[in-house]
């Protein structure tokens, strides 16, 4: 059985679709809880994939919150050797920082659903499957940050230049949430109460319309690149 090792930040911020996908492909799953599991006993190098989720907080608030130095030094050791990982929006800020890079709080916040654009190393990935029918995804963040030296760029919005980056053969970085669902969000909505609220022109009403609009077919075009992306691995 290959090993997947997931550190999640809020608890409604779980694997999403992407958990059935992993089962699908013959992994086990370990969460490892921010703030309360030690992430400075997770081995760098042992589990197969490692994944970083999202949360509310910055790469650069390590002072207040130690644990992002754990995450930084095994996603350091894991990305030097090519090991297959995975980091979303937050995940992906700190995959950044691990390779270099500056991260940084951006003009505004980007909240809510959207496209995003692929660049032609994108459109040559399993996030191809997002360019057909123009599938929106959901964006939920407030940082970015300056593309990796020797990463490929693969997506981008308007807003966010850098949406999406690979390093080497195994890793990948997401600013957005690919793996969202409908019934999850509900979650969201709620855990975000206060971000929705003062964010101008965001609304729970509007993300709930917009979830039922769009989140059925992400789920489906998500679960057909997570399923090649974990095919790649294999090669």
């Amino acid at each position: 059985m290959k090993s997947a090792t997931v550190i999640r930040h809020l608890a409604f911020e779980d694997l999403g679709s992407l958990e059935l996908a992993l089962e699908q492909k013959g992994y086990t799953v370990k969460y490892f809880e921010a703030g309360v599991d030690s992430l400075a006993a997770i081995a760098p190098l042992t589990p197969h994939l490692l994944i970083i989720l999202g949360g509310p907080i910055g790469v650069y608030d390590e002072q207040d919150y130690p644990f992002l130095q754990d995450e930084l030094h095994l996603l350091e050791q894991r990305l030097a050797v090519d090991l297959p990982t995975l980091g979303i929006c937050l995940g992906a800020q700190l995959m950044a920082r691990a390779l270099g890079s500056k991260v940084y709080p951006g003009t505004q916040k980007e909240i809510g659903w959207s496209c995003i654009e692929l660049s032609d190393a994108g459109k040559h990935s399993p996030l191809v499957h997002l360019a057909t029918e123009q599938t929106p995804v959901l964006h939920w963040h407030g940082d970015t940050f300056d593309l990796p030296a020797g990463s490929t760029h693969l997506a981008a919005t308007k807003e966010y230049q850098n949406q999406a980056f690979s390093w080497g053969k195994s890793c990948i970085g997401l600013q957005f949430h690919l793996e969202v669902t409908a019934s999850g969000l509900e979650r969201w909505f709620i855990g975000h109460a206060c971000e929705i609220h003062a964010t101008p022109g965001v609304s729970v009403e509007s993300l709930r319309a917009d979830t039922v609009r769009y989140a059925k077919i992400l789920e489906q075009k998500a679960t057909l690149i997570w399923m090649e992306w974990l095919e790649l691995l294999l090669t």
